[in-house]
This record gives structure tokens, sequence and C-alpha cells, in this order.
């Protein structure tokens, strides 16, 4: 399955594991990575000595290539980029953020660049800025979003109109079906996300993996767009947050209900009632827990099943 994707990180599969927070630690990158596909640590909730020990972990787990997601918008971004460089990561994944304050400095020392992007105006930038490739997210995915709310399958081709460089699909994929569907809209790959968080390597709780696949069409909702527009399931603190809105509430009353640490709570805590829990829509889909090489497996067969079926 060799394809500009493939070539760029030198993988089996076109396939890369989002980089989530609370979710995506060295032992389901490391799996996802000696499966085949891509791994992605998620910076995002670890301090930088964290995601150094990661790292390092993730380099004896797998001889493979591996990667690091980094969301623009951390505090302690100039530690991280320097963890990233001393420790020979060769992949960084950014979101998030302006794409022109990193790219360069990765760049210089050797590091593929893929920036994450919502609409086709900052998939240019992001081409524009020198990175390798871009992630097309659609408003289907869990987790942190664009404004824009443009779903995937409106998203990609119009992207692939527009650029020259790779596009990976993500948001709402999960299954072999999904990655074809993806594929035959221009994609180069694909990034899933919410089905790599209910499998074994997952470091999210398992409060919150059998939650994912409790999880039905309509039981996720993006919210909170006042500040960053987020998918979350439909538990008691949404409901805290869709009683707030009934009240007109301002930006800093709906930071104060937020608070810190939401998304640890329930993701990495198991607090289902009170914590944040952030999957994408594509969770209806997802009905046990698996190993990650299974997971990726399945896609794949499934993938090239249909494909053949659709004569494609």
């Amino acid at each position: 399955m060799q394809n500009r994707i493939t070539k760029l990180f030198n993988t089996q599969y076109p396939i890369i594991q989002g980089g989530m927070i609370w979710v995506s630690g060295w032992k389901l990158a490391s799996a996802v990575s000696n499966a085949g596909g891509l791994g992605l640590i998620g910076a995002g909730s670890m301090y930088p000595e964290v995601l150094r020990e990661h790292i390092q972990k993730c380099k004896k787990a797998t001889d493979n290539p591996f990667g690091v997601n980094v969301p623009m918008l951390y505090p302690d971004i100039e530690k991280i980029m320097d963890i990233i460089v001393e420790e020979g990561v060769k992949i960084v994944f950014t979101s998030a953020g302006n794409p022109k304050t990193w790219t360069t400095f990765l760049k210089e020392k050797g590091i593929t660049v893929v920036h994450v992007v919502s609409s086709v105006k900052f998939a240019l930038k992001a081409e524009a800025a020198g990175v390798d490739a871009v992630v097309c997210e659609g408003f289907e995915a869990g987790g942190h979003n664009g404004r824009e709310e443009t779903t995937t399958f409106t998203l990609i081709p119009m992207v692939k109109e527009q650029v020259k460089i790779p596009v990976i699909a993500a948001g709402g994929i999960g299954s072999g079906r999904g990655m074809l569907a993806a594929m035959v809209l221009g994609a180069d790959g694909v990034q899933v996300g919410s089905r790599f968080a209910a499998t074994i390597e997952s470091s999210a709780h398992d409060n919150f993996k059998k939650t994912i696949v409790a999880v039905k069409d309509g039981g996720t909702q993006l919210t909170l767009k006042e500040l960053a527009p987020v998918r979350l399931v439909k538990n008691k603190f949404y409901q805290e947050i869709q009683e707030l809105y009934q009240q007109g509430p301002s930006v800093e009353q709906l930071k104060e209900l937020l608070g810190r640490a939401r998304a640890k709570r329930g993701m990495f805590e198991g607090n289902l009632d009170d914590g944040e829990l952030e999957i994408g829509q594509v969770a209806g889909l997802i009905h046990e827990i698996k190993p990650a090489k299974e997971v990726l497996e399945a896609i794949v067969e499934e993938y090239q099943q249909v494909k053949k079926e659709q004569l494609f």
C-alpha cells in the first residue's frame, strides 16, 4: 500500500494514529508503529520531562518510525521542541497554532513536519510555511476542532484541489470503509484517533474506554466554541455547560466552569460525571476494546476487501 504518505514516513501503511491528550503515550504509539502505521505520542498532556521519558521508552519499544504531536498553544513549547530535537525524533505533527512559528526550526533539524488544519485557508498557509503534509480534520473529530464546522468529506476534496503537498484525512474515520472513502475523495492517508483511544495500549482510563464503546450516534456534541470548540460525550459536565448557556454566560463564566484539568479528570482518571470526555462521532461505530495491532489490521483488511469489491 505504498504512496506519498508511506514514502514520507517510511511506513507500511498510510495510517497515522492521532496524537491525543491523555490517550497517546509510548505504549500506543509503539504498538501502532510496530503494526505498520505511524504512531504519535500526544505531547499536549505531558510536562517536558514526561515527554522525554515517553520518547525514550518508545524508541526502545519500536525500531519503526514514530512521531510526536505538539499543540502549539503549549506553555512550555520551547522546552518541548528542544527535547524533540535532543531525542532525535524525526516526525512532528503540529496543531493549534501558526505553522510558521516552528516549521523552519524543525525542518532545519531534518525533521518531517505535518500541520493539522480545518480549512482550505489554513491548508494553504501551512503549505506556504513549508510543511511536508497537512492533516485535514473535519468537525466530526473528537477533542478540539476548527471553528469552521466543515465536515471531513467536504474538506478533503476542497483542500486537495488547492494544495500540492500530501493530504491526510482525519475526523470520522475508524474503519477500512472510512479510509477508502477518504482516499477516493483525494486523501493520501488517514489519521485515526477515536478508534485507537479504545485500545488495550491506550493510556485512557478503562472507564473512558468503556464509555467510548457505549456511545451511540448523537452521543457527542461540539461545544465551548467561545473558548476553543471541543467535541464531548454528553455526560453530567456537558449538561452543566448547556445549563450555563441558557443564562447567556460570559467567556469568563465559561472558563470558570471549565476550570483546570477537566480532560485529565475524565479521560485519564476516569471520572465520567465531572470530567471532560473528548471523543469523535465515529465512537458510534466502536464496539469493543482491542489491541492496537488488531485495530490497524482490521482497517487494512476491510479497506482492501471493499476496494476489491468496488473495483476501485
